[in-house]
């Protein structure tokens, strides 16, 4: 068997995978700049996903030892599975992708616009446990501006999916730069990740920050302006 480029033998295979994984949690390796998806991940509708999900997230609960005849758990798995689907995961399926439209400059406004402490909700692709932040975008308009509210939409778009924090920040400036036509992009991402301060280590007083910065962003000088705002109360 290949995995990334090496070879795993039986009988110790198994046991090699299950080290691999582990190493990719802790970790934190990346695999690309786009969520890992199987080429038949919308073959079924959302309707037959809760199904599957709701089928096999019950084989866990009981596999824990939960009585689900008990009123108050046995409408949980159907509940997790459509939250899964039609919720926290939603940003998996492109159909969910927010409609942007594009509007002209006409007040010819040529400094940054900066939209902060957008709150986001994610959820850690190595635990299933919360991600939950605060994004701060900001861009330079190249002759066209975007709805403030779009920029919310793309963040929560990108952050409903199972999710790295790096991979996060790239996947909304990237959105960015695509749909406003410019380099001219700056995403800072603050968060606290649940799988360090609920498992594992238990920090909870740590935070997590990650940014990508393009065109004018990478002088110094307007990085500096833009974290001014960023940190102004």
């Amino acid at each position: 068997m290949k995995l990334n480029g090496m070879i795993v033998n039986m009988p110790e295979e198994k046991l090699f995978l299950e080290e691999y994984e582990d190493q990719l949690g802790e970790e934190h390796i990346g695999t690309s700049t786009e969520t890992p998806l199987r080429e038949d991940a919308f073959d079924i509708d959302d309707q037959e996903k809760i199904k599957i999900i709701s089928r096999h997230f019950r084989e866990i609960m009981l596999t824990l030892g939960l009585d689900l005849t008990d009123d108050s758990l046995k409408g949980t798995p159907g509940r997790v599975a459509k939250m899964f689907v039609k919720e926290i995961f939603s940003g998996l399926n492109p159909k969910n992708k927010p409609a942007i439209s594009l509007f002209e400059n006409k007040y010819r406004y040529n400094q940054m616009l900066v939209e902060k402490d957008i709150t986001f909700y994610s959820n850690c692709e190595h635990h299933f446990v919360p991600i939950t932040g605060k994004a701060h975008v900001a861009y330079i308009s190249s002759g066209k501006v975007i709805g403030l509210s779009k920029i919310n939409r793309i963040v929560q778009y990108y952050a409903q999916r199972p999710q790295v924090q790096e991979r996060l920040t790239i996947q909304i400036a990237n959105e960015l730069r695509s749909v406003l036509q410019t380099d001219d992009v700056a995403v800072v991402i603050d968060a606290i990740h649940l799988c360090v301060s609920s498992r594992g280590i238990k920090d909870n007083s740590s935070r997590t920050v990650t940014a990508e910065y393009g065109g004018v962003f990478l002088e110094m000088e307007r990085r500096d302006e833009f974290l001014r705002y960023v940190n102004s109360k």
